[in-house]
């Protein structure tokens, strides 16, 4: 054999064993599919929650990974649109062949992806997208962590109940599948709670006027306004709202955008005393929950909130299913979540069925209002953080 044969055989054999060695390499990671905003008008909640699935990713590694593999996680940007979520969906389960889907910020793209998720039998545990109907459709692939819209005002509830006593209410609301689920059911809530619902109307995302609107809403003379609001539109309502001294006895948001420290920023002090419900506060007593935040703020130099915790808290979710499935496949997996009984920085995590809903996590909910410009936990009186401010002052008699 001439020298040059030998050397040529030499390196096949040496781009071979490499070629091996790195499908070993790939064969050592176990993926897992995430679909998220990370473009578009809710990038900003996409990156917080992409951040947390990194830092839960990286810390789960690091203790050896999954039954002895790193997760990979697949991103795919659904840029907030239900066909690109769809879409996205259906290269993570037919290109990358994913046991596991979790994710999803929008209720709208949330739906549309899990439905291709249960045609195609792969678990999908849902992250954010809370409508109701995304756990009332029967799909025994789909798992959601988070509460449904109707019971994000529970805390909301019941303070209104006991502290504010409102007569009349308007509702206002994006035009999405988020803020017609939840704006429905606050619209049944005061009607258990005996309050009139003087108006209640939607509007598009991304409008640069609301004060048609806010002038309608002014005239009614309501006690309570409650909006249901991505950031942008949330802070942009309550600067005009302050233009316009439209001053009801409080403004309370459903969750989404009043939470984020966007909200502040762009509010500037038209957010100050504004309530909101939420999920989550990093000084709630569930284990983890402080160092999460205070990891997440020295990492990033910047604060989280509950969607970053709902996200972090999913793929420890994952990573445990993962290691209890009989094998790697999307039915055990899915048969391993469907056992799922653990406790995360979010919260405890066990799905269960009541009402219409399947597969539903279930968890008590938070009532935060913004003083001095920090976001502070007011409700219910076993989790307050720091005494709720009410009656709020009226925008001229404040310093």
């Amino acid at each position: 054999m001439s020298v040059m044969k030998r050397a040529l055989l030499v390196c096949l054999a040496i781009a071979l064993a490499m070629s091996l060695g790195g499908a070993a390499a790939m064969a050592d990671t176990i993926k897992v599919g995430i679909v998220l905003p990370l473009t578009g008008e809710q990038a900003k909640f996409g990156e917080i929650e992409k951040r947390s699935f990194l830092m839960a990713a990286e810390e789960i590694n690091a203790k050896g990974g999954v039954k002895g593999n790193k997760l990979e996680l697949l991103f795919e940007d659904d840029t907030g649109k239900p066909d690109v979520g769809r879409s996205a969906t259906e290269k993570l389960i037919s290109q990358e062949k994913v046991p596991i889907i979790t994710g999803g910020y929008s209720s709208s793209v949330t739906a549309a992806a899990t439905a291709v998720a249960q045609q195609f039998k792969v678990p999908f545990l849902v992250t954010t997208g809370s409508a109701d109907k995304i756990t009332e459709s029967g799909y025994d692939y789909v798992f959601r962590i988070n509460p449904p819209a109707s019971e994000y005002p529970a805390a909301v509830v019941t303070f209104l109940q006991e502290v504010v006593k409102p007569k009349t209410a308007v509702i206002l609301f994006e035009n999405s599948l988020f803020g017609q689920s939840s704006s429905k059911e606050f619209e049944e809530d005061c009607g258990k709670l005996g309050i009139k619902v003087l108006l209640k109307e939607g509007y598009n995302k991304g409008a640069i006027d609301f004060k048609p609107m806010l002038t309608k809403v002014k005239a009614t003379n309501p006690d309570l306004v409650y909006m249901v609001s991505y950031v942008m539109d949330a802070a942009l309502l309550m600067r005009q709202a302050k233009e316009l001294d439209f001053n009801p006895r409080l403004f309370v948001g459903g969750g989404a955008g009043f939470t984020l420290p966007e909200f502040h920023k762009n509010a500037g002090d038209a957010a100050e005393f504004v309530y909101s419900a939420t999920l989550w506060v990093e000084t709630v007593v569930y284990p983890g929950a402080m160092d999460y935040f205070k990891k997440y703020q020295a990492k990033y130099k910047e604060d989280t909130e509950y969607h970053g915790a709902e996200a972090y808290a999913s793929l420890y979710v994952v990573a445990d299913a993962l290691k209890r499935a009989k094998s790697i496949t999307p039915k055990d997996v899915r048969d391993a979540l469907a056992a799922t009984d653990m406790m995360t920085a979010f919260g405890p995590v066990k799905f269960v069925s009541y009402e219409k809903k399947t597969q539903q996590n279930k968890l008590p909910t938070f009532m935060v209002q913004w003083q001095k410009g920090e976001l502070e936990t007011v409700w219910p009186k076993d989790a307050a953080k720091m005494k709720y401010v009410f009656p709020v002052p009226k925008w001229k008699e404040r310093k």
